[in-house]
């Protein structure tokens, strides 16, 4: 037996519910009319208006033809009317229904242009915002697909072209081999590495599959580690890198290993890009959170890219070498494993006054 659709059904509810209430009136009047009819002439025979006992069989059986044709014709015109008038009801609730239907086939089809238009019933406007933004997410996420294998693709395409151009000459003798020359292909097997892993440290941080321990931590330590571990590797002209953060601060609900992750991505971008002056590295307490913030005075960042900072793949500076410049997974990495701990980050920066990078963490 095959399932009625939602018009057929919104139809046969308003037909139910109309032969419902007219089944109900039709009885009632039936049985109580004629009854109600025998009392009012009862009434007027006693108040001396006239004598109709011997018409009383008559006039009854009168009346209930009366009302019988009458009711009949009602019936025959209010199923037809409501009968009429239902079905442009289900017709009218059933069109944003149907479109929905079109527009999710278009949808599967790979067309991903199509929204829903506007209703005039609220519910359905309402479930049609919700569809559209369903929609955008769709989109988006197919437009983020294609760019992340493009990326991909060039980020790859420029250690393996190195390194097939190094094998070739090698191959055919145009050049011997030498430590430079090896040095070089292990240079390009470590950045392929590299790559590799900071993809699926993404894929797995944005599927949810990274593995987050959360305990009681003291940031004091950790800071004042990576900090001398920082300041060792900064070259003498190189900028200066300096904490600041409150001896009373409160130990916070955080993985140690991540929390580290964060602040060696954040603290190596500010070394990347910024040539002189200086990096602070600052701790505060606001409220419930901790909030650890690296200020740099470096290139900065346009205020145009900014929306973009944390997008995989992305850089800020378009010139720079794709060897100093990373892979460009490191931010949206920092940003998924700052979320996974309960906390949020923030960037500011200006263009040639420097950049900062705030994230912070819930307290224990």
């Amino acid at each position: 037996m095959s399932k009625l659709s939602l018009g057929t059904r919104l139809f046969l509810s308003h037909l139910l519910v109309m032969f419902v209430g007219l089944g109900s009136f039709i009885c009632l009047a039936k049985f109580s009319s004629p009854k109600m009819f025998i009392v009012r002439l009862e009434k007027l025979e006693q108040q001396g208006f006239f004598t109709v006992r011997s018409a009383r069989t008559y006039l009854v059986r009168g009346f209930e033809t009366a009302w019988d044709n009458s009711a009949f014709w009602s019936v025959i015109f209010g199923v037809s009317a409501a009968g009429g008038v239902s079905y442009l009801v289900s017709r009218r609730t059933m069109k944003p229904l149907n479109q929905m239907k079109d527009i999710t086939q278009k949808l599967a089809q790979g067309n991903l242009e199509e929204r829903m238009p506007e209703s005039e019933i609220p519910e359905w406007d309402q479930l049609g915002k919700s569809f559209n933004i369903m929609a955008n997410s769709l989109q988006d996420v197919e437009k983020r697909r294609r760019e992340l294998i493009s990326d991909m693709t060039h980020e790859l395409r420029t250690p393996l072209t190195v390194m097939r151009g190094y094998l070739e000459e090698l191959a055919n003798g145009s050049i011997e081999g030498d430590t430079l020359l090896y040095l070089n292909l292990v240079k390009e097997t470590r950045r392929l590495e590299r790559l590799i892993h900071d993809l699926q440290e993404l894929s797995k941080a944005e599927a949810g599959y990274l593995s987050i321990t959360l305990h009681p931590i003291n940031l004091i330590p950790l800071l004042n580690s990576l900090v001398e571990r920082f300041a060792d590797q900064i070259m003498d002209d190189g900028p200066m890198i300096k904490l600041e953060c409150p001896t009373d601060l409160p130990s916070v609900l955080a993985d140690s290993d991540r929390s580290e992750q964060i602040l060696v991505n954040l603290i190596g971008n500010a070394i990347r890009y910024t040539e002189k002056g200086s990096i602070t590295v600052k701790a505060w307490q606001d409220n419930k959170k901790v909030w650890v913030a690296i200020i740099d005075t470096g290139i900065g960042i346009k205020p145009d890219d900014l929306p973009y900072i944390f997008e995989r793949f992305w850089r800020a500076d378009k010139s720079r070498s794709r060897y100093s410049g990373g892979t460009g997974i490191g931010l949206a990495i920092t940003r998924r494993l700052v979320e996974l701990q309960g906390g949020k980050i923030e960037v500011e920066s200006e263009i040639e006054k420097g950049s900062i990078f705030r994230f912070s963490i819930p307290i224990a």
